[in-house]
């Protein structure tokens, strides 16, 4: 199989005070990254992180995503950089365009949702590699801002984006993109493709997030998901059947792992469905020979 990074997410719906004891779990099952979510509302994405980070040893810990609407470049470098000084090597942050309604709904929807983005992105990476901000963008307003502590090893900032001109954007400014639910590798392939375009390399990596349900009843393992893939569905303005998943057998779920590594997926983050998401998510792995 291609090389690929086992991510799972710690789900927005699951109660904060269980995050600890989850990432400790998963990281004795040997999964590489444990992924965060900042959805308004729910729960604070930095605040996720640094409790993961805290609770374990070497997982890597991803935030998907902070909307740059409701956060300022400065005070979001300034919090990424004291994750990653404290824990060096071991945090990927996403930034997106954030729920249009939702920014709309606690006042800080932006007049260029791409410009808003491309500036933030471009001002976060600039201040955790410590260089000195001077920005008079569009959205964004900068005026000699330096860290005074930046991290040793700096982060990659990744987008979290699904629209073409913002997957451009992707790879024009950021370091990776973070790819939603419900994307299949023809998906992938087209969002590696506009990422191309605009400007990604070779070292632009690809984390492509994913509903996982396994069980020995495809019947059941369809119910459970229906909940999932219809609401996600309707997001992404496809029929439920459309809905990319890693499911089915364990063998099923890790066979469609794989398609998504050989299309380019460097890392495949699972959001668990159903009971005992753990346990699930240790026979996903043991079908991957993890």
């Amino acid at each position: 199989m291609t090389s690929v990074r086992i991510g799972v997410m710690y789900d927005r719906d699951w109660a904060p005070e269980g995050l600890p004891g989850f990432a400790r779990e998963v990281e004795a099952l040997g999964v590489d990254d444990l992924w965060v979510v900042e959805d308004l509302g729910w729960n604070g994405g930095i605040s996720a992180a640094a409790v993961a980070l805290g609770a374990t040893e070497r997982l890597r810990v991803g935030i998907g995503i902070t909307p740059a609407p409701l956060r300022s470049p400065a005070l979001l470098a300034m919090e990424l950089a004291t994750l990653a000084r404290v824990f060096p090597g071991r945090l990927v942050a996403g930034i997106g365009h954030g729920v249009p309604e939702w920014m709309a709904s606690v006042g800080v929807a932006a007049q260029s949702p791409l410009a808003l983005l491309e500036e933030t992105i471009n001002a976060v990476r600039a201040l955790l590699h410590g260089e000195l901000v001077e920005m008079k963008g569009r959205e964004v307003h900068l005026n000699g801002i330096r860290l005074v502590h930046p991290p040793v090893e700096s982060p990659p900032v990744i987008a979290g984006v699904v629209r073409p001109r913002s997957l451009e954007l992707s790879g024009r400014v950021a370091d990776g993109t973070l790819i939603a639910e419900g994307h299949g590798p023809q998906d992938v392939e087209r969002a590696r493709a506009l990422i191309h375009k605009g400007g990604g390399t070779a070292n632009h990596s690809l984390t492509v997030l994913a509903f996982c349900c396994v069980g020995g009843d495809a019947e059941q393992v369809a119910r459970t998901l229906r909940p999932s893939v219809e609401g996600h569905g309707a997001w992404l303005g496809r029929p439920p059947e459309q809905v990319f998943t890693v499911s089915g057998s364990a063998a099923d779920a890790a066979e469609r792992v794989r398609e998504l590594a050989a299309v380019g997926a460097g890392t495949v983050v699972l959001r668990m469905v159903g009971p005992e998401p753990v346990r699930q998510l240790g026979t996903v792995l043991e079908a991957l020979d993890r």
